[in-house]
């Protein structure tokens, strides 16, 4: 089993920026694929971003040039910094984790308002 904790989510005005932190326990391997996805209310979940264990990274359409995705092998930790962010980015936010079997964590909101 792997646990996945999210944080760093919150409210936040248009043009600003978060950071949202994915920490990864249990059992881990050393392959993997470590991304986000997110959903908004009324809407079905889709892929922001993602980082493998060889260090490819890919990213949503809507979120490039803003968010960088990014890790910390030794702390089994995985970054998504959002700039420069929109109201149609408010969403909560899930990290995930593919190594065979696909984990989650519980979720965070982020809130892009004025």
């Amino acid at each position: 089993q792997v646990q996945l904790v999210e944080s760093g989510g919150g409210l936040v005005q248009p043009g600003g920026s978060l950071r949202l932190s994915c920490a990864a326990s249990g059992s881990i391997s050393s392959t993997y694929v470590m991304g986000w996805y997110r959903q908004a209310p009324g809407t079905q979940r889709e892929l922001v971003a993602y980082i493998s264990s060889g260090g490819t990274t890919n990213y949503a359409d809507s979120v490039k040039g803003r968010f960088t995705i990014s890790r910390d092998n030794a702390k089994n930790t995985v970054y998504l910094q959002m700039n420069s962010l929109k109201p149609e980015d408010t969403a909560v936010y899930y990290c995930y984790r593919n190594q065979g079997l696909t984990y989650w964590g519980q979720g965070t909101q982020v809130t892009v308002s004025s």
